[in-house]
This record gives C-alpha cells, sequence and structure tokens, in this order.
C-alpha cells in the first residue's frame, strides 16, 4: 500500500473491490502460508546501515584504485564533472520517454542534440536514441537490415574482428529465425583481412559487419570491402569506437550504411558494465527502417522552434505487426550523458583526447614488445589497443600485475583458443608516463622471476 493513500482512500479502494480489510485481499493464500515469521535480523540506525554498507563497499577495486590497462569495449575515461552536474538536474534525472512530446521540449531538444552530435561524428545523416548498448545496437542493425530486404534476404557475414560479445547478442537475438550467420567463426590470423569476407558476400546477403577499430585494435580502411558489399547490393555495417572517430575517418566517408557504437567512452563512467549507451546511425534513405526514436525540429504556431517525436507509428506500441524492433524505452539520460561531454570537448577536444590515447598506446606497444618473450601480434595500425604475445599464461601475469595495483589486459584466450597466452592492452589519456614505464617494469621483473622458476 502507498504512502500517500489515505484512510479514506484505502476504504475507497476496498469497497470498489468488494472487501472490508485489507487482510481479506490475502483469503486465497493458505493460512500456514499467510504471514510467514521471515526471521530478520535486527533493525539497524541508519548510520549503521551506512556503516556496513561502505564495508561491503571497499571489498570493490575499482580504476580509483587501481591502474587501468583493460579495455576490450570499455574504458577509463576522465568524465568532467559538469557532466554529472547536468545530467542530475531533476528535470532530466526524472524524466522518461516523452509520450506526450509537446510537453518534453527540454528532452526532445537533449534528444536532437545528441542526434545531431552523432551525425557529424560518423558522417551519416540520421541517428536514434533507443538502444541500451553497443552490443544490443549491433544486434538491431541486423534486424533492421533484414527488414530493409523484406525477408528476400536472410544472410549476415560478421567480421572475426567484430566484438565476441556483440557476435554472442546477434546470435542470441535471432535464435530460431530464418536469418543465417556466417564468416566469423574461422581461425584468426594477424594478416587475416577483409578478403576473407568477400567470398561470402552474395545475392542472399543482406549485411556485412564489421569493427573498426576492431577487437583487436586494429585499423582498417573498409572502403574497398564497402564497393564490394554494395555491388552485391547488400548494406554494410561499421561498430565504431566513437572516440577514435576524433582523429579516424569516420565510417560515412568509407561507405557504411549503419554505424553502430558503444557510447561508453562519450563521459559515462565504466560502473560494473552498465548503464551504458547503445549509438546507431544510419543513411536517412534507411530511416523509415530504423528501431527507436528520432526527434526532429520544427516551429510551432507561433513561428517558434520546437521539437517533435517523429516516425513514432513504426514503433512496437502502435503498429506492432510492422514493428522493426522491440525496443520499448529511451536511453534519453545516457545519450544526454554523452551529448554534454561532446559539447563540452567539441572538434577539437575530442581530438585532443584521441591523440592522447593513440599515442600513449604506441609508447606502451614499442616499450613492452622490446621486453625478452614479449612480442606484437599484428604490424597493423591500431588505435588505442593492441595484442601481445606473452612467454606465459596472461591469466598469471594479470594476478601478479593485480598484486602490484595494476589492472592487466583482456586475456584473448577466452574468446579466440588459437590466441592463447595473448593480451589486450588498452591505453587511454588516464595512463601516464610513469604509469606505463611501471607496468614495462612489472612485465620485466615478471618474466625474470618465471625464467629463474624453470
Amino acid at each position: 500500500m502507498y504512502i500517500p493513500h489515505t484512510k479514506e482512500d484505502r476504504e475507497a479502494m476496498l469497497q470498489t473491490v468488494g472487501v472490508k480489510r485489507i487482510e481479506d485481499l490475502f483469503q486465497v493464500v493458505p493460512a500456514a502460508h499467510r504471514f510467514p515469521e521471515l526471521k530478520l535480523p535486527s533493525a539497524l540506525t541508519e548510520m549503521e546501515v551506512m556503516s556496513e554498507m561502505k564495508d561491503i563497499a571497499a571489498a570493490n577495486e575499482s580504476v580509483q584504485d587501481l591502474v587501468c590497462f583493460l579495455g576490450a569495449g570499455a574504458y577509463n575515461h576522465y568524465i568532467p564533472p559538469v557532466v554529472d552536474a547536468i545530467l542530475r538536474r531533476g528535470e532530466f534525472y526524472t524524466a522518461y520517454t516523452p509520450y506526450q512530446p509537446e510537453i518534453s521540449q527540454g528532452t526532445l531538444q537533449a534528444i536532437f542534440d545528441y542526434q545531431s552530435l552523432v551525425t557529424a561524428l560518423t558522417g551519416m545523416e540520421v541517428s536514434n536514441a533507443s538502444h541500451y548498448d553497443g552490443a544490443t545496437a549491433v544486434a538491431e542493425a541486423v534486424s533492421m537490415a533484414y527488414a530493409n530486404f523484406r525477408g528476400k534476404r536472410n544472410k549476415v557475414v560478421l567480421s572475426s574482428g567484430l566484438h565476441p560479445h556483440y557476435r554472442e547478442t546477434i546470435r542470441t537475438y535471432n535464435q530460431g529465425t530464418s536469418i543465417v550467420i556466417t564468416g566469423d567463426l574461422g581461425k584468426v590470423g594477424p594478416d587475416a583481412g577483409t578478403g576473407s569476407l568477400l567470398p561470402l558476400i552474395d545475392q542472399d546477403t543482406a549485411l556485412v559487419i564489421v569493427q573498426y577499430p576492431d577487437f583487436f585494435g586494429r585499423i582498417t580502411d573498409f572502403s574497398s570491402l564497402a564497393e564490394a558489399v554494395h555491388v552485391a547490393g547488400a548494406l554494410l555495417a561499421v561498430a565504431v569506437n566513437p572516440l577514435s572517430l576524433g582523429l579516424l575517418k569516420p565510417p560515412g566517408d568509407f561507405g557504411a550504411d549503419i554505424v553502430t557504437a558503444e557510447g561508453q567512452p562519450l563521459g559515462i563512467p565504466l560502473s560494473y558494465g552498465g548503464p551504458y549507451l547503445g549509438i546507431f546511425a544510419t543513411r536517412k534513405d534507411y530511416a523509415r527502417k530504423m528501431a527507436g526514436r528520432l526527434v526532429g525540429e520544427t516551429v510551432d504556431n507561433r513561428g517558434q522552434r520546437a521539437y517533435v517525436l517523429t516516425l513514432t507509428a513504426r514503433e512496437q506500441h502502435i503498429r506492432r505487426e510492422k514493428a522493426t524492433s522491440n525496443i520499448c524505452t529511451n536511453q534519453a539520460l545516457i545519450a544526454l550523458a554523452a551529448t554534454v561531454y561532446m559539447s563540452l570537448l567539441g572538434k577539437q577536444g575530442l581530438k585532443e583526447v584521441a591523440e592522447l590515447c593513440y599515442h600513449k598506446a604506441h609508447y606502451a606497444a614499442n616499450k613492452i614488445s622490446g621486453i625478452p618473450g614479449f612480442s606484437l601480434w599484428s604490424k597493423e595500425p591500431f588505435f588505442n589497443e593492441f595484442v601481445v604475445r606473452c612467454p606465459s599464461p596472461v591469466s598469471e601475469i594479470n594476478e601478479y600485475l593485480l598484486d602490484e595495483g595494476i589492472l592487466g589486459g583482456y586475456d584473448l584466450g577466452q574468446d579466440y583458443p588459437e590466441l592463447e597466452n595473448h593480451m589486450l592492452l588498452a591505453l587511454t589519456e588516464m595512463n601516464s608516463k610513469a604509469d606505463i614505464d611501471f607496468l614495462v617494469d612489472l612485465l620485466t621483473e615478471q618474466e625474470t622471476l618465471e625464467e629463474s622458476d624453470d
């Protein structure tokens, strides 16, 4: 029973449902189980609860306590305090999906600004603001491509360089459907490029999905792949690290039809895995097949600027049989964080952060590859992540690093058996030269200890 209800409110509700007391609502429950003794511990004061919660939280180590070299899709970037300050304003913090958009002008404007920034960043023409994370955004790209071809093409080709979690999510979304997923289950080599995907593209292909930079950090120009995809009449989707676009050519410039991204690098904290933000942008030709909400700018009857929620007739809550998605909420609050972050940094700021990530990663790669027993897996250009061959199991190396206050890289052997003893390291602007040099010293020391044990 909600606290705001008065005694009169409760009596009116009971009379409406035809009972005299609240207890009468539970008569269908067997008496022996109706009001069980819960054997709860004694009540605590607010101060005692806060103390206990702090003790529990203290058992967790975060990037506030550790030097972080772990990426693989979520990254430790600096977030200006103003992002959180704006995000927690009551008018944004409590807002939900604008079902009555005419009275949600502030929310709509924030979404419109977000969409405008995303299209500028990706080189695309339209963007939505309605996906949960990078993985679900990629999965929705498959649904959109299938709907675009009205089910007449049901083949989706995935690059093995696409994030393993994204590939798993795509398969989860499409299990039991007629969609055939191929291309990503072969062996992965340092020289494997987009050429391995070309023989798989045919007249039944609806979508080809690649990552830029890929899961291993490598940068590839997909212009030739885009041309081959379009010759076959299919669509090309590119999953990106949005921060890298401060430095790299946007996917729209080399022919991408759909661009998705995990928006976490844009002012969103790691937060043990979420909430995050699924970025989704496409070309105007496919806007009506795009899932989620789309906000447009217009003028009202007084000639003043106004914002409207457009194309909602294709949403699942109105025309369910024609819906392309099951998306039923929005990510406006998290999208607002990305909007504030991008607005604060601007074009030049994003470029500077991207350059810091790039140069720190290359400094680290050069140092680590000089340690006996360690070497770079690929000679391809990379952004802020790179793969290192290790002389011993990655789990053992990471355990050693953790004892020294360092969160090590991602163990690629978990997802790619042929990459056992390979570590994916990530660098951001948060890693100082001293941090990198300390990592190099520890890796050198750990390898020396391993050799002496042998």
